[in-house]
């Protein structure tokens, strides 16, 4: 049983550190500097910068995964308000929200992803294709909740200052990106794949600039914390085998009944192990069950990996998150993007 749910559970942490050390690697080529400086030049008020922003953070978490956005986009997002002079609170929640609802289209985008499609050989293309329109539709409606709720601030006059201009140096980390989106679409288990290019990337950064990666990437996306969640999800796993819990909670419900156990389970015991405890056995809906194990941790911060390195980065960057705002806002973020992926599933 614990060589079964090994084998269920290390592709997606392995994916994750491979994507998360090409993004540190395109942060350092000034990617996602150069994306925000250039972004904040964009005719328009604050709202359509805003909104322009949390584009920007969907396509990246959609190709770089959603921790990888919330690590090297966060802060560029908080400065970008900041220099608008404008409450940040929309783009630090934002980006959060943003995250875990534009986690959807590819198989790389979350873990989960992997983990409940560990056993299948869906082809990373198909998948995306089955998702392509849930995933419109949670962008597009996350980004409306949170205007909606910082509509005075985003609204209101502000002072047009503009952010310094950003120099993206081509380099090895643009090559790792585009890498890693084709495979991610190509292969249906990508993982080793993905560190194998992560691997060779961090190779032609210190050889080209003579910069050694993995202490800083330890260092901000909380790799210790991706080790605990491996053991955890592994232990769930195993479990999970032996009372056949999968087959109890999920093994006769519905979509909605699917996605509402993947919810809850995710705002229990975090989105990593209820993924690997409600596909111990392949799900009959495994795609409601990744709405709710997707969308359901915008409920509150321990439900995903993203929220807890997201409260660590803001708190690095001097912002203020809430847990309390959090769960209040996020709340109308779950509830009107999970009703809506249902519908159109």
């Amino acid at each position: 049983m614990l060589w079964a749910a090994i084998q269920q559970t290390w592709e997606p942490f392995v994916l994750v550190v491979g994507l998360l050390l090409i993004g540190h690697v395109a942060s350092s080529d000034g990617l996602f500097e150069v994306a925000g400086s250039k972004l904040s030049r964009l005719r328009g008020g604050t709202v359509v910068l805003f909104v322009s922003m949390m584009l920007l953070a969907a396509v990246v978490t959609a190709t770089l995964n959603l921790d990888t956005s919330v690590v090297f986009l966060t802060p560029v997002l908080l400065q970008t308000g900041r220099h608008r002079s404008v409450d940040e609170k929309a783009f630090l929640y934002g980006s959060i929200f943003m995250a875990n609802a534009a986690s959807l289209l590819l198989l790389g985008s979350n873990l989960t992803n992997v983990l409940v499609f560990s056993r299948s050989n869906v082809q990373g293309a198909a998948f995306a294709r089955t998702m392509l329109v849930p995933w419109i539709l949670s962008v597009t409606l996350t980004t409306l909740v949170v205007l909606a709720w910082r509509w005075r601030d985003l609204s209101s006059e502000s002072s047009s200052e503009e952010m310094d201009a950003q120099r993206f140096t081509f380099g090895p980390g643009l090559v790792g990106v585009v890498a890693a989106v084709v495979l991610m679409l190509v292969f249906s288990r990508p993982a080793l794949a993905v560190l194998g290019v992560a691997l060779g990337v961090a190779a032609v950064d210190i050889v080209l600039r003579h910069r050694f990666a993995l202490p800083v990437l330890v260092r901000s996306a909380n790799l210790p914390m991706v080790v605990g969640l491996f053991v955890l999800a592994t232990a769930v796993s195993v479990a999970s085998r032996y009372w056949h819990l999968s087959e109890h909670l999920i093994g006769t419900a519905g979509t909605w009944q699917t996605a509402g156990v993947a919810a809850v389970s995710s705002n229990v015991i975090n989105n990593l192990p209820a993924a690997a405890m409600l596909s111990a056995k392949f799900p009959p809906h495994p795609y409601s069950l990744l709405f709710g194990l997707n969308l359901g941790p915008n409920l509150t911060v321990v439900g995903a990996l993203s929220s807890m390195l997201w409260l660590k980065v803001a708190r690095r960057e001097g912002a203020s998150p809430s847990v309390w705002t959090f769960t209040k806002v996020g709340s109308v973020v779950t509830a009107v993007t999970l009703v809506a992926c249902l519908l159109v599933s």
